[in-house]
């Protein structure tokens, strides 16, 4: 498959993502709330996790807040990678779409539709709009201890 028709695809599945966020809304009780800002752009990212009984595995994942495209699709496409995901595997996931968006990972290294999202590092200025949500996400589980925080 030749590069165009490769972006192309991309951008499709990236625009798909924006049209209709999966896991976008709020979660009654979540064991855990964090919310990320990006002041230069506006992005703002909510992302709300209630973990299984063990506190090793998010059972469930959803997002919500207003940004641009990058942004809202990435939330999306996270929030969908992870559900069901352990708190260990979810934490590479993390540091694997820094990677990727630091061009120190291939998208052939990953999976899922996260990869579409590959093409962000060719510009520097959006890549903090796609990381938003995965800073987020690490900062949340950074406190998966078991007490329930909400910032």
């Amino acid at each position: 498959m030749n590069f165009a028709v490769l972006d192309s695809l991309y951008k499709e599945v990236i625009l798909e993502h924006q049209k209709d966020p999966r896991n976008f809304g709020h979660l009654d009780n979540p064991d855990f709330q964090k919310e990320g800002f990006n002041p230069l752009c506006g992005d703002r990212v909510t992302i709300d996790l209630k973990l299984d009984e063990t506190k090793e595995k998010v059972s469930q994942c959803r997002f919500h807040g207003e940004g641009c495209s990058i942004c809202m699709a990435s939330a999306s496409m996270m929030a969908e990678e992870i559900e069901g995901l352990q708190v260990v595997d979810i934490k590479k996931l993390i540091q694997d779409f820094r990677d990727l968006m630091q061009g120190k990972k291939s998208p052939e290294e990953l999976e899922g539709d996260i990869v579409a999202l590959s093409g962000v590092k060719n510009f520097p200025v959006r890549i903090k709009c796609a990381l938003l949500s995965w800073v987020t996400l690490k900062d949340a589980l950074e406190h998966s201890d078991g007490t329930t925080r909400t910032e």
